[in-house]
């Protein structure tokens, strides 16, 4: 006999937001007012009913220990996380009282937003945020701590065309995942990989661990990180001086191929080989396989990015299928994101952005504690758990540890930055607000409605920035409050999407959700045309587009520390919820040279700081790269500090990008702390 549904239990519709490709949509169990199992639904067919580990366990951080419930203001010393609970009124007029003070004795600039908002939608970043801080006339904040390398890459080549979907890679014949590690993000694209691999694909993993995808490919190049760039420039040299590189199509749709082939040129497969640390067989197997292979796909990741090459490395693997004319059947060409499919501008941002000062979220450790003129003096931080997701932490912390900065953290959770707050206000999660969500491994458009009313006393985010606008005397007659800023917004949205969202929820891109680059879809660039070698790019890159920058690896610190996504955690998002002990991998070869074994202590150190923990030796990464996962609290390690206390603040060669995986790090036996 069936079991009757107790009748204040229900499901909700909603769809993830949360930084991954996929954009699941969800069905929601509440119980007696409380998300009590999150699931997938089959609304969204990519992501078909199934979702990662990671998000099923969202309940937890709703309702954990960390969830922050009440707006509080510091009792002790920065960084103790002792505070006193207070009203949302005494928050809200100390806050619009200090940021007063500091914008009429320091200026505008002396205020600094910080939010990057990965796993944010078009409703929870940029609409009254944006309005308070530019009427403030706060410094601007360069978001770019993630796909700034590869966005400029993508904007300067293609205009950031849509790409290849996920359900057309079934289609192709060889596929290349390069710098992506879909097991632990963007898990949807598996299945639709071993349907291709059935049907006879050659798979091909570029990545210096050995990923699950990466066991299972039938080549595995364990790069050296920061050589991605020579491995496809000697690609690009072999299909040029064989004969391979398609004329027809360069004449017709691209420029400066000559200067593209005249910089890959000294890249023979030789060379790239000794400088990437694999076979040169390998690459040119691997070149063969691209020229045969038709449709060829390239499913262009992140990681690869994550260096000071990392511009130039994304050029030109993006540029393989223009030389090598792999576009225009179903299945070939290039993956990467979508976000910018639906051509949606913020048309409903009315204040002009003002020309002030510029910080690089990547330097947030110098702005605080370098800048003077004027100094960093109010920091207002949300949609970001700067503390740990920042280069150079010590710097962050330091600065963040300053008596005169006066700090307000927006948040869920009692993250490691809230902790160094002043002021900290209560965030609603996605299941307790609306979101307008876009998918970007599918082409997907969906908004999310709330499932249970906000925990505690957290606010969403368009009525607190709304009524901080109101509380400075800087609000106009746009739209208030979060209701009335998703009209706006949805009012907004390009048609026929708009319709489509506003009567249904969702919207269905043209040509079946699956175009075809150079059929259905061109460049967005202004001609419709790839350059190759844009003349701005070229002389804003260090070493000039395409041009090398060798490896940062010294006698004193000679290992690369890499901290790529992992299955925990979306970048530091969820992280807070009980995980396994957290190692340092090593592969055996290293271990044995500093005559360490499996789980010994060690200290991890170069000249920025050092990080305390245990290791795990094996043979899943390459032999000089270590790594630790991305989006580490502070409680993960034995010290306090995570893998970004060792990650140098420069910049990438395109894109002011972060440069993580330039730490160069010597490790040797530690004591245990305790």
């Amino acid at each position: 006999m069936a079991l009757k549904t107790p009748p204040s239990e229900h499901s909700v519709a909603t769809v993830c937001p949360l930084d991954c490709p996929d954009a699941c949509s969800l069905d929601v169990t509440v119980q007696d007012g409380k998300a009590i199992v999150v699931d997938g639904s089959k609304l969204n067919p990519i992501t078909a009913g199934y979702i990662c580990a990671k998000v099923r366990r969202f309940p937890e951080r709703m309702y954990g220990p960390d969830r922050l419930l009440h707006p509080a203001v510091r009792k002790g010393p920065k960084g103790s996380g002792w505070f006193e609970q207070v009203s949302w009124d005494h928050a809200l007029s100390q806050i619009a009282e200090r940021l007063r003070a500091v914008r009429d004795e320091f200026g505008g600039e002396a205020i600094l937003p910080y939010s990057y908002g990965g796993s944010n939608g078009l409703l929870t970043q940029d609409t009254s945020d944006a309005a308070l801080f530019r009427r403030l006339g706060a410094s601007r904040l360069a978001r770019t701590v993630c796909a700034a390398a590869t966005g400029a890459a993508n904007q300067a080549l293609y205009g950031k065309m849509p790409s290849v979907v996920y359900q057309d890679f079934p289609e192709a014949r060889l596929i290349i995942l390069w710098g992506v590690n879909p097991s632990a993000s963007g898990i949807h694209l598996v299945p639709y990989l071993r349907d291709a691999q059935k049907r006879g694909a050659r798979l091909v993993v570029v990545d210096p661990r050995t990923t699950p995808l990466a066991k299972q490919a039938d080549l595995h190049l364990a790069v050296r990180p920061g050589t991605d760039l020579p491995v496809a420039l000697a690609i690009h040299r072999y299909l040029f001086e064989n004969g391979h590189a398609d004329q027809t199509f360069l004449a017709a749709h691209t420029h400066h191929a000559d200067r593209l082939r005249e910089r890959a040129a000294r890249w023979t497969f030789a060379c790239a080989a000794a400088e990437a640390g694999v076979a040169a067989a390998d690459l040119e197997r691997l070149a063969q396989w691209y020229v045969e292979a038709s449709p060829a796909l390239v499913r262009c990741g992140w990681g690869q990015e994550r260096n000071r090459n990392g511009g130039s490395s994304s050029m030109a693997i993006l540029a393989l299928p223009a030389v090598a004319g792999k576009f225009g059947v179903r299945g070939g060409g290039y993956a990467m994101s979508n976000s910018n499919a639906w051509g949606i501008e913020r048309t409903w941002l009315r204040d002009q952005e003002p020309p002030t000062r510029l910080v690089n979220m990547n330097q947030l450790g110098r702005a605080l504690t370098e800048y003077t003129d004027p100094p960093v003096k109010a920091l207002f931080v949300y949609n970001s758990n700067a503390a740990v997701t920042t280069p150079h932490q010590t710097k962050v912390l330091q600065g963040l540890e300053r008596e005169d900065l006066f700090t307000v953290v927006f948040e869920q959770t009692l993250t490691d930055t809230a902790r160094y707050a002043d002021v900290v206000l209560p965030a609603t999660t996605f299941l307790e607000g609306y979101d307008l969500v876009r998918g970007y491994g599918s082409i997907s458009l969906r908004l999310g409605t709330p499932v249970v009313e906000p925990v505690g006393e957290s606010r969403p985010n368009a009525d607190v920035f709304g009524e901080l606008l109101t509380r400075l005397d800087l609000a106009g007659d746009e739209p208030s409050g979060e209701l009335e800023e998703m009209l706006d917004v949805l009012a907004q949205l390009p048609e026929p999407a708009g319709t489509q969202v506003r009567e249904s929820g969702a919207a269905t891109f043209p040509f079946d959700g699956r175009p075809i680059q150079f059929v259905d879809v061109f460049p967005r660039t202004p001609d419709r045309k790839v350059d190759l070698c844009p003349e701005a790019l070229d002389a804003s890159a260090p070493a000039g587009l395409y041009g090398y920058q060798p490896d940062p690896a010294t006698a004193q610190f000679p290992l690369t520390l890499i901290s790529p996504a992992s299955e925990r955690s979306i970048t530091s998002t969820l992280a807070e919820l009980p995980r396994p002990e957290v190692r340092l991998q090593m592969h055996p070869d290293d271990a044995a040279a500093r005559q360490l074994k499996d789980g010994d202590a060690v200290r991890i150190f170069n000249a920025l700081g050092e990080v305390r923990c245990n290791i795990q030796v094996g043979p899943w990464i390459r032999l000089g790269t270590i790594s630790l996962p991305k989006g580490l609290w502070r409680k993960h390690t034995a010290n306090g500090l995570t893998a970004n206390a060792l990650a140098p603040d420069t910049l990438t060669d395109l894109g002011g990008g972060a440069c993580f995986n330039d730490a160069r790090v010597q490790v040797e036996a530690a004591p245990a702390l305790h």
